[in-house]
C-alpha cells in the first residue's frame, strides 16, 4: 500500500484575471468523506467555496482515505492538502 495526498488543484486561470472569485480566498464549505471510507476515481471529497462559487474537487484514484486534513471552515489555498489516501487498501 502506497500513500497520497489529495491537494488543493491548480485555480482556473479566470479566477487571477477577474479577482471577482477570489478575493476571499477558498474556503472548506462541506467535507464529503470521512477516514477509513473506500472511495473510488472521480468521487468528490471536499467543497470549496470563493465569494462567488463553488469548486468540487474530486480524487483521481481509487483508495482508501486514512486522514482527512481539513474542516468545514478552514481557509485552504492552491497545493493545501485535503487528505491522505491509501492505494490498494482494503478496510
Amino acid at each position: 500500500m502506497s500513500r497520497f495526498a489529495i491537494r488543493v488543484p491548480p485555480l482556473p486561470d479566470c479566477w487571477e484575471s477577474c479577482g471577482n472569485c477570489s478575493d476571499g480566498g477558498l474556503a472548506v464549505a462541506a467535507v464529503l468523506v470521512s477516514t477509513g471510507q473506500r472511495l473510488h476515481r472521480f468521487d468528490p471529497i471536499v467543497l470549496l467555496e470563493a465569494d462567488k462559487t463553488t469548486l468540487e474537487v474530486p480524487t483521481l484514484e481509487a483508495g482508501c482515505v486514512a486522514q482527512v486534513c481539513v474542516a468545514v471552515g478552514d481557509r485552504v489555498s492552491e497545493g493545501s492538502c485535503l487528505l491522505v489516501m491509501e492505494s490498494g487498501a482494503s478496510r
